[in-house]
């Protein structure tokens, strides 16, 4: 079975017809994206999209032997004339099957925000899922017989779709996920492919054809990383980011409740608002444990309060502790963590402070904290496949 992407956009396409936006600006060449349609073996076009018959020309592809052509989008017609020798656009209702005389099947699955996708099999026996722009299918609760070969979906505006997939065993390790829908959410380019390539998708130019079934290069997601950033860079919303396409994820809160401290709650109330419903939350400190037993993705944050806590129980704040022994005992906490990531087998998501760039602070007790921290985010990021420092929102990758 093949596919060609005759469009990989959003609806409206990519650039935006004058939106002054900065991704639409670099949206350039093989970044711009028209609005995504699919044609398998030049027999079954899934979404009718404007210059659909343009796209096909530019990609070698006629549109001549379509037999079938179906809508995914919410709406109940195409959104174009449709061009002279195309069958009329239907949508096939939720759960039904239709079968072609090419010795295609197709299964309408239902989707939870509108729109219809279409699970497909080929005469070869090979599968592909197509997903509609912001959609996830409904309804999951019990393992296909065997995962999907190529998922299309909006990774980048529904990553809990393929959560959802994981979840019950539709995409697996093999399983190409093809990026479609893309809008200006994310400028193009590298950063889109860092972020795609962070929930193991991809993304291809228009006018790509797929071999459905062949051997991928499918990106692999690093099992551990660390997430650097100051104050309100963005630190946690790219360390969310990174596993919010995987599901069971145990959030790990290194912070408490802090009683009494309603700011501090306001910010856990915002941390806990961002995160999927399905994710699990942990209050503690000793990480080492969960490192060394086997689970769904940890996401910990943060590893800067992990150290506050490992200081004040060795006394670090008092001089004559720290030199009777609390340095000491606090090299160890940190040798030990260090080595327990080392060892995991989970797929781990770290946040931490960066504060060696700020002013120097005042105090003995503020400059060792300062000091501790650098020395611990080298320890753990010398442990990690990927380690990224977040400015400003944006994501520089230092290592991986």
């Amino acid at each position: 079975m093949e596919v060609t992407l005759l469009g990989t956009g959003a609806p409206a396409g990519l650039p935006r017809p004058d939106c002054p936006c900065a991704a639409c600006a670099t949206a350039l060449g093989p970044d711009a994206r028209a609005a995504t349609a699919v044609l398998v073996d030049g027999t079954l076009l899934l979404d009718l999209t404007p210059g659909v018959a343009f796209a096909a020309a530019r990609a070698g592809q006629s549109l001549a032997g379509v037999r079938q052509v179906l809508l995914s989008h919410p709406h109940d017609g195409p959104a174009v004339e449709v061009p002279a020798g195309l069958p009329q656009p239907v949508r096939v209702p939720d759960g039904r099957e239709l079968a072609l005389l090419t010795g295609h099947r197709v299964r309408a699955v239902a989707m939870d925000a509108g729109g219809t996708g279409y699970a497909v099999s080929g005469p070869d026996g090979l599968r592909l899922l197509y997903l509609p722009p912001g959609g996830a299918p409904a309804g999951l609760q019990t393992a296909p017989a065997e995962s999907y070969h190529l998922v299309l979906a909006d990774v980048v505006g529904r990553p809990d779709a393929l959560a959802r997939l994981r979840a019950v065993g539709s995409v697996g390790p093999t399983t190409d996920v093809v990026a479609v829908h893309l809008d200006h959410d994310v400028p193009p380019g590298a950063e889109l492919r860092r972020r795609l390539a962070a929930a193991g998708a991809r993304a291809v130019p228009d006018g790509t054809t797929l071999a459905v079934g062949a051997y991928e290069d499918v990106p692999d997601v690093p099992r551990r990383t660390l997430v650097l950033g100051g104050a309100r860079s963005g630190k946690s919303v790219e360390a969310e980011r990174r596993l919010e396409s995987f599901p069971d994820v145990l959030y790990v809160a290194t912070g408490g409740a802090r009683g009494g401290d309603t700011e501090w709650a306001e910010r856990v109330a915002a941390h806990r608002e961002r995160r999927p419903g399905s994710w699990r939350t942990a209050e503690t400190t000793d990480l080492v444990p969960l490192l060394r037993e086997d689970g769904p993705p940890l996401l910990i944050d943060c590893l800067s309060l992990w150290l506050t806590d490992a200081m004040d129980s060795v006394g670090a704040w008092d001089d004559a502790e720290w030199a009777d022994g609390g340095e000491k005992s606090l090299r160890e906490r940190v040798r030990e963590l260090a080595e327990a990531v080392r060892g995991t087998r989970r797929t781990v998501v770290a946040v931490s402070n960066e504060v060696g760039s700020g002013i120097v602070p005042a105090t003995a007790s503020g400059r060792r904290y300062r000091d501790e921290l650098g020395r611990l985010n080298a320890a753990f990021g010398a442990e990690c496949e990927q380690v990224l420092l977040v400015v400003a929102g944006q994501a520089l990758v230092l290592r991986g």
